[in-house]
């Protein structure tokens, strides 16, 4: 039997836009200090953990899980301070949601738009579901929002759904609240303000949920010190989750995510004192990464700094940082506006002290 070329069978079978794209790449971090995925540097107590095996070794796994998650979702509407009547929905992190809400509002001409640089994500699953996606560009100094472009965006492309991460990821920043508010109002379909940093800034709009008909507010247990549970939340008015809903997979919330993400949250004294500790880090680091030669470090309300380091040594600092044990994450060629930039999540007080180290005798 004959056998057509594989590369033939690709070529007539496979979307000309995912052909066009390269996977999600994460980079094996074995040996090395880790300071380039946003994650929570602690882990545990001995006696949380200990707590936790405890109850894990009660619970069955030859039954299908909670579909709606109910107990979680108790939990988190009072740790989260949801609105009272607001929708929530879960996710397998916070990129399924972005899925589902893709494949609700996908069709013939329909747009997502949001900022650049911006989370990568949001362009990805745009082209996943075939909707075109429109960036604007932050402004080159200091990348706050450039809202008279936004807006002309708005109007010239008609977002189905306008996405801002605030902090924003990559650049760590807090877009003004005024200019956040001034998108909410304009744009014809859903605001989905993504608030995946939220242990780390003082600001929210979780509590406007209900005062607009497009707003939903996005979160994410990961960065808090849940990551490897994979958990985020979409919170909204009802009718709107209602509808999302419907592309939500049967059981996504896996019985141990939904036993373990409750217990957690159960003790989020231990992740609140965790996160108290990354933002003094963060303060600290800031200061000393402004006082290097050549850097130029900018603000940031998240758990991670974004570093611009002197012209054109970006990938060749990174690489030799990694050569001294420590991987951070280079987005020099990301972005027009990333030129020269580093990220470094904020580590332990140890692992930003080598990282703080190797970089000095780089400079």
């Amino acid at each position: 039997m004959k056998q057509r070329p594989m590369n033939d069978l690709i070529g007539r079978w496979v979307r000309p836009e995912i052909q066009g794209l390269c996977a999600y790449q994460v980079p094996d971090a074995g040996g090395l200090i880790k300071l380039d995925a946003m994650e929570n540097p602690y882990t545990w107590p001995e006696d949380l953990r200990r707590q936790w095996l405890e109850l894990l070794d009660g619970v069955d796994v030859n039954r299908y899980p909670d579909p709606q998650a109910r107990a979680l979702k108790q939990r988190l509407t009072k740790a989260m301070d949801i609105p009272a009547g607001a929708g929530l929905l879960l996710g397998n992190g916070s990129d399924e949601l972005i899925m589902m809400l893709a494949l609700t509002l996908t069709g013939p001409d329909r747009t997502v738009l949001s900022v650049d640089p911006g989370f990568v994500m949001y362009r990805m699953i745009a082209t996943f579901a075939g909707m075109a996606y429109q960036g604007v560009p932050l402004k080159a100094d200091d990348f706050s929002l450039d809202v008279p472009a936004v807006l002309e965006a708005i109007d010239r492309h008609q977002p189905a759904v306008v996405y801002l991460a605030w902090p924003n990821n990559p650049t760590g920043n807090l877009f003004a609240e005024a200019d956040v508010r001034r998108i909410i109002e304009a744009a014809p379909g859903l605001v989905v303000v993504d608030e995946a940093y939220a242990p780390f800034t003082d600001s929210s709009f979780m509590s406007e949920v209900g005062c607009y008909p497009n707003l939903l507010v996005m979160r994410t247990l990961s960065k808090m010190g849940l990551a490897g549970l994979r958990l985020g939340l979409l919170a909204g008015p009802g009718p709107w989750l209602a509808e999302i809903d419907k592309t939500r997979l049967p059981y996504n919330i896996n019985v141990l995510t939904q036993v373990s993400a409750e217990f957690a949250l159960r003790h989020e004294d231990v992740f609140n004192r965790q996160t108290r500790l990354i933002r003094q880090e963060r303060a600290r680091l800031f200061e000393a990464l402004e006082g290097m030669p050549g850097v130029r470090a900018f603000p940031s309300e998240a758990n991670f700094i974004l570093a611009r380091m002197p012209a054109a040594r970006a990938d060749g600092i990174h690489a030799a940082l990694k050569s001294a044990g420590v991987l951070v994450k280079n987005l020099h060629g990301a972005h027009p506006l990333l030129a020269d930039c580093l990220r470094i999540t904020v580590g332990r007080p140890e692992e930003n002290q080598a990282f703080l180290q190797a970089l000095a005798d780089l400079l």
